[in-house]
């Protein structure tokens, strides 16, 4: 029996710039995988490496100061052997990416209608007439009211909602196989957010894509995620499936960001539980566990040697020295 090929694979991969001060090591030894229809929730504190690590994929990184080495496959071809215009072919039509800001991502001397269509432009072999027609299209399907009459509007002349599903419909313009979104529901309200959410698992459903979704929001994660790879510092720490995340966390790190998530059945005369410290400079890379200097559970061992990623059970793979024992300790999120 042939096995089946995943639609992403990230093997060992290591992300370098270069600084004044020398080389700094931003992403290191990350190795992901993803199979079509899945959702991979990337999670983790600002500055652990989220968003170079998705960069990294569309290779959308200063290729001035950036040095990559490892493995991207998508669909068996490695990206990182790929040419500039062979990528290019790749962005915004097989593998799409939603951004954290669409004010930042959305040109703003140019009316959405012809930004949508540009994109169509570029990939597929239609006029500028159809093209806009499609745009229009779209825009309806991510609910935008007024598609046509919205079209002619300028980014600044539109919500902060309604521009990410401008942005969502750029991403989907060309039915991708792989759309990675990078927090994009950060600057909305929460009705909004869950608009959001639902559109993207609608179409997610629709195409049978795969999604990568940068997030802080372990209940997004909970909700639409099949597996989970917490990051810290430029590495993977803890890769699951989603219910055995939630159920039997492995890493100090993983239950610290649980147990930072306020309950709404909790006692609020208590303090929220915190994480002490936060995360270093890549100019002050601890030498062994690099969360050795912020962990209770950290000994000698764990200051002087880095821990591997293994495989603690079959669907289960963690970097810590003693996560048998922190797995002795009671559930987080059991109920969920």
């Amino acid at each position: 029996m042939i096995e089946k090929q995943p639609l992403l694979k990230i093997e060992d991969l290591k992300v370098n710039f270069s600084t004044f001060n020398g080389e700094l090591s931003a992403i290191d030894g990350v190795s992901l995988e993803l199979n079509t229809g899945e959702v991979l929730g990337i999670v983790g504190e600002s500055g652990c490496g989220k968003s170079v690590t998705a960069e990294a994929i569309l290779q959308l990184l200063d290729e001035n100061i950036s040095t990559y080495d490892g493995k991207i496959l998508f669909n068996g071809a490695n990206l990182l052997d790929y040419s500039s215009k062979e990528i290019e072919k790749l962005r915004g039509n097989e593998i799409s990416m939603i951004f954290q800001d669409p004010m930042s991502s959305l040109n703003p001397v140019i009316p959405i209608g012809k930004q949508i269509a540009e994109s169509i432009i570029i990939h597929q072999k239609i006029s500028k007439k159809e093209a806009y027609k499609k745009a229009i299209e779209l825009l309806e399907l991510t609910g935008i009211p007024s598609p046509v009459q919205r079209a002619k509007e300028y980014p600044h002349e539109i919500s902060g909602g309604m521009r990410q599903r401008v942005m969502i419909a750029i991403a989907l313009a060309c039915q991708p196989k792989l759309l990675i979104a990078d927090e994009p529901t950060t600057a909305l309200d929460v009705t909004i957010q869950s608009q959001i959410l639902d559109l993207m698992m609608k179409f997610q459903k629709e195409l049978n894509m795969g999604i990568i979704l940068i997030t802080h929001d372990f209940g997004v994660v909970a909700n639409i995620c099949t597996k989970v790879a917490v990051m810290y510092l430029g590495q993977v720490i803890e890769e699951t499936d989603v219910n055995t995340l939630f159920s039997k966390p492995l890493h100090p790190y993983t239950f610290g960001l649980m147990e930072s998530v306020p309950q709404l059945d909790g006692d609020r005369s208590q303090e929220l539980s915190t994480i002490a410290g936060s995360v270093p400079s890549l100019y002050q890379i601890p030498k062994g566990c690099r969360f050795a200097p912020r962990c209770k559970y950290a000994t000698e061992k764990c200051h002087v040697s880095m821990p591997i990623l293994e495989q603690a059970k079959s669907n289960h793979k963690v970097r810590c020295w003693h996560y048998e024992k922190i797995s002795e300790r009671k559930t987080v999120y059991a109920n969920q």
